[in-house]
């Protein structure tokens, strides 16, 4: 797969009529990783390795809208800090223009086990996580017609 630099604006996942540029925000990551999901589930990690002004950012040429996708956050686990940065958590993108699927309350989507919030929790929670969707932001007027309203 091709991965090209991309721009830090806008944030969120923007299709251009030819490939997806992708730009999250994150002042605390230390390493970003894109996780594209096809339609079996099968998950493909793409490294963001560009950011500029604390936006992590990549183009990928091929991604197409209805790619499902979110992001796995590597940084500094602090909690008392309120630093939690765990890249066993599939994470939505705050930006996203839409989602897709339900979120399934699992233990695996808590950054702690249940009755000790101090733990940290590695259970990998992308099975239970709803997905961000890249979405073709234009709209084609083809076929439709003035509905002449007085």
């Amino acid at each position: 797969m091709q991965i090209w630099p991309g721009t830090p604006y806008p944030l969120g996942a923007t299709f251009d009529g030819s490939g997806t540029n992708f730009a999250l925000f994150s002042e605390v990551a230390d390493r970003v990783e894109l996780c594209l999901f096809d339609e079996d589930g099968t998950e493909s990690r793409v490294e963001v390795s560009e950011v500029d002004a604390y936006v992590w950012h990549c183009y990928l040429p091929t991604v197409q809208p209805g790619q499902r996708y979110g992001y796995r956050v590597h940084g500094p686990w602090d909690p008392a800090e309120g630093l939690r940065c765990n890249p066993t958590k599939l994470l939505m993108d705050p930006y996203a223009k839409a989602t897709s699927g339900e979120i399934d309350w699992d233990q695996s989507l808590f950054g702690y086990n249940f009755g000790d919030p101090d733990s940290r929790n590695d259970d990998d929670s992308a099975l239970q996580m709803q997905m961000s969707v890249v979405i073709r932001q234009f709209f084609y007027w083809e076929g439709v017609r003035r509905l002449k309203i007085p």
